[in-house]
């Protein structure tokens, strides 16, 4: 006795029951976006996320060559500017002029890092038009170093003290620091990309020249990338 799929093609013509007997569904396809061997050029802007004084914005860049589809070197930096007061939230403003408390505050101003990442998460999307979006999702580690400027009106010091900078009542500091965090990448094409990434970055830092204190900065930060080298 025939099954209803034996039934179905029995009714049609030899030619397109061959045809269908032959269809092949495909379940490993070959990836569409490649990264080994490129180089990746960043560029975006963030925010500090945790600081609970103070507002940091941040432009940033970085260079990334991925030695193999899941294992890159990143070198990168950024800047944040300092706008002085501007950068008060509204609990600073409230607890410096009204209650004449002095908060710690000390704003990133640049910083530097190389970084190990490692992307194991990989996967497509399907958009309109029959287009594959890629995208993948990966972690990172390394280590840099991070110059801070303490807010000495914050801190009620005489800018005028050795070591501060009258004209932006802050005192400059260098610190070595680790760096983890992880991101995704999204890629369009074969060479625009979007990251969205979220970094800590570590370091000690010395208050009014006497306490040493640990200071934990969340960034995070919006990216847009281009890949360099050959496409497959």
């Amino acid at each position: 006795l025939l099954d209803e799929a034996d039934a179905e093609l029995a009714d049609d013509a030899p030619e397109k029951r061959e045809k269908r007997r032959k269809r092949v569904i495909k379940t490993l396809q070959r990836k569409t976006f490649m990264k080994i061997g490129r180089t990746e050029i960043g560029l975006g802007v963030g925010l500090v996320t945790n600081d609970p004084f103070i507002n940091r914005y941040l432009i940033n860049a970085d260079l990334t060559y991925h030695f193999t589809e899941i294992a890159a070197i990143q070198l990168g930096g950024g800047f944040s500017p300092n706008l002085g007061r501007g950068d008060w939230k509204g609990i600073t403003k409230q607890i410096v002029e009204e209650n004449g408390v002095t908060p710690d505050i000390s704003k990133i101003q640049f910083w530097a890092d190389a970084t190990l990442q490692f992307a194991p998460i990989y996967g497509k999307l399907a958009a309109p038009g029959n287009e594959i979006i890629n995208f993948d999702i990966y972690g990172l580690f390394g280590t840099g170093f991070v110059q801070t400027a303490d807010d000495l009106e914050a801190l009620n010091v005489d800018p005028s003290d050795p070591g501060a900078d009258a004209a932006t009542s802050t005192a400059s500091q260098f610190h070595p620091m680790l760096t983890f965090g992880a991101g995704m990448r999204v890629v369009f094409g074969k060479r625009l990309a979007v990251r969205l990434e979220g970094k800590g970055i570590s370091y000690i830092e010395v208050i009014e020249s006497l306490n040493l204190e640990m200071k934990n900065n969340m960034l995070f930060t919006l990216k847009a990338s281009y890949f360099l080298g050959k496409t497959n």
